[in-house]
């Protein structure tokens, strides 16, 4: 009975791999496609990981690669056994978590109130209004940032003219305000983008559901409840997984632009603490095992993500 499992076992898999081939055989044009793109992520995505051994060095660019001395873990214990370096890892999470939680509610909430409005022409003003911040230059969206929060700007004048606060509050210069000021604005510049892909998910959804709720006694609200969000569940849960795999990438650009020497402790990311010790201060096997850091807990939040919703027989990515 060994003998015959064993031989209907190879002869399934034999069958599988007759039918891949075929499969990609019959789709020569598809794979012609992708090569291009391969090659790509090849190149730019796969080819720099090589580089990774500069972590275990003490890196000299005059020795090179290979002429540098391997120290093994010393540059990850020199990591561990910085204070700003834990911060950079505090303040990356914190704002990834604000950013995450901020940009998908808001993006669930305006795709739910544009697919209740029944105007197209002013569905669409306000979906083009609100994506096109997303084509703006960072260094834009940070001046304008800049001004509007600024002491004697729009918001502080608000503050000011409608007796919440007795005098201007200062912004851009105390930490405790920082995360917070960095989510209000990624949720402006990006809400707008996040909200196509849940639009599109709600335009999928069989429109004799709704029907059906209605002839059941359901009101909007619930119909939302029941129908809308349900309907939008497996593609919330899909953005989710990846959402949480960038976790270790809150940004680079907005915080080192609105950052300050105030509130370093509460602006430097990751990615700030890699160009500090890694172009500034020339330690590139430091500045190696902090990236390399960061992208080891990155694929072991996206794998954890993922098996989670697998075992709670959601969709995956993977």
């Amino acid at each position: 009975m060994s003998n015959i499992a064993k031989k209907s076992g190879q002869a399934l898999t034999y069958k599988r791999r007759k039918g891949f081939f075929r499969t990609l055989g019959g789709q020569w044009q598809m794979v012609l496609m992708s090569v291009p793109m391969l090659l790509y992520v090849l190149l730019f995505n796969y080819g720099p990981m090589w580089g990774w051994i500069t972590a275990f060095q003490d890196y000299k660019p005059k020795l090179g690669m290979w002429g540098s001395k391997f120290v093994g873990l010393k540059n990850f214990k020199w990591l561990f056994g910085r204070a700003d370096f834990i911060q950079s890892i505090r303040n990356t999470l914190a704002m990834s978590v604000i950013n995450l939680v901020f940009s998908t509610v808001s993006a669930i909430l305006l795709a739910i109130l544009l697919n209740e409005v029944r105007t197209t022409a002013f569905k669409r003003t306000v979906q083009t209004v609100t994506y096109l911040p997303h084509f703006l230059s960072m260094v834009i969206v940070v001046g304008m940032a800049q001004n509007i929060f600024a002491s004697n700007g729009p918001i502080n004048e608000l503050l000011l003219g409608t007796k919440l606060v007795k005098e201007p509050v200062f912004f851009l210069g105390e930490g405790k305000y920082f995360w917070w000021l960095v989510g209000v604005i990624n949720v402006w510049k990006e809400v707008g983008w996040g909200t196509i892909i849940y639009i599109a998910a709600m335009t999928g959804i069989d429109p004799s559901l709704y029907e059906a709720a209605s002839i059941d006694g359901a009101g909007r609200f619930a119909r939302i409840m029941h129908v809308t969000l349900p309907g939008i569940k497996s593609t919330f849960v899909i953005l989710l997984i990846m959402n949480i795999g960038h976790l270790m990438e809150a940004g680079f650009e907005m915080q080192y632009l609105l950052g300050s020497s105030v509130v370093m402790d509460w602006s430097q990311t990751i990615d700030i603490f890699v160009l500090k010790y890694g172009i500034s201060k020339q330690q590139y096997g430091v500045a190696t095992a902090a990236g390399m850091f960061k992208s080891v807990v990155a694929i072991i939040l996206l794998l954890a993500a993922n098996t989670i919703a697998g075992k709670l027989d959601e969709a995956t990515l993977i």
